[in-house]
């Protein structure tokens, strides 16, 4: 039952118990019971909203960045990964395959402010060997959810 709640939630955190509950045809304590064990046991670890903010007047710049680091004895890329996770910056960081280590995504007020702490603080901790950033500049899905309907251009003919 734990899983068929987490399908239902993840793609609509805004549903109310008692739809749940009509949907798995089970009783609602059983559901507010199913999440909060969930949540006390860090399944459920938070609910968001994805907001398109291309739409929105405040100016907003969101960056993934690539880095590479040298893991620590004994520790490898945790303890790294918990460091660059306490910046206020930062949204997410993943332990990534191929030519980095870590896939960090941040956000902040302008290209200027993303650039400035890589600069300052990211380059900076001792682990870190070198990064490669890239500026977001268009979402077009974020999460599953499309933010812009993609129009195709019609062809234009050609006769010959």
């Amino acid at each position: 039952m734990k899983e068929k709640i987490l399908k239902l939630i993840e793609n609509n955190a805004k549903l109310e118990i008692s739809d749940i509950s009509k949907l798995l045809s089970t009783d609602e304590s059983s559901i507010k019971s199913a999440i909060a064990e969930m949540e006390a046991d860090g399944i459920i670890c938070g609910y968001n909203t994805i907001i398109n903010w291309d739409k929105v007047s405040e100016e907003l710049c969101q960056a993934l960045i690539e880095v590479r680091v040298i893991p620590e004895r004994g520790r490898g890329f945790d303890n790294i990964a918990n460091r660059i996770s306490k910046f206020p910056e930062v949204d997410s960081v993943y332990l990534i395959s191929g030519g980095y280590d870590f896939l960090v995504q941040i956000k902040g007020r302008s290209m200027k402010s993303v650039s400035q702490f890589v600069f300052d603080k990211l380059a900076t901790l001792d682990s870190v060997q070198s990064t490669a950033t890239h500026f977001v500049l268009k979402k077009y899905k974020d999460h599953g959810v499309t933010l812009e309907s993609i129009s195709k251009e019609p062809r234009e003919k050609i006769i010959l």
